[in-house]
């Protein structure tokens, strides 16, 4: 079984900026209890908006000047509002699921493998 992350992306003008605006809060309540059944939903959780986000730099490596700037690190007509993590057997497997989040539907949602510290050679 290898771990995936799902990044939900979404149109920036379609975001919610509280829980209570989530407009497909019921799609997503289905998607989690249906993933949780399976064994497949391993974690996740919402992000509030891009506009809360604070994007820190230091400058010159380790112990060096820290700059802080408000927003997110890219600025793109989409963004990213939330991570679920899903195990998987394969990589068909975890995108079958990912095709049942809702932002893949309203949005985007991207599937990246997540690193396994414990492998030797990770």
């Amino acid at each position: 079984m290898a771990l995936y992350a799902a990044l939900l992306y979404y149109p920036a003008d379609h975001y919610w900026t509280t829980p209570e605006e989530i407009v497909h809060a019921p799609e997503y309540d289905q998607f989690g209890k249906e993933a949780a059944e399976a064994g497949v939903l391993r974690g996740g959780q919402p992000l509030h908006a891009a506009t809360m986000a604070t994007t820190i730099t230091v400058a010159g490596g380790a112990g060096g000047d820290v700059v802080t700037t408000d927003g997110p690190y890219a600025e793109t007509a989409e963004v990213l509002g939330g991570v679920y993590f899903l195990e998987a057997a394969d990589l068909d497997e975890a995108l079958r699921w990912a095709a049942k989040i809702p932002a893949a539907w309203h949005g985007k949602v991207e599937l990246r493998p997540v690193v396994d510290l414990d492998q030797p050679g990770a």
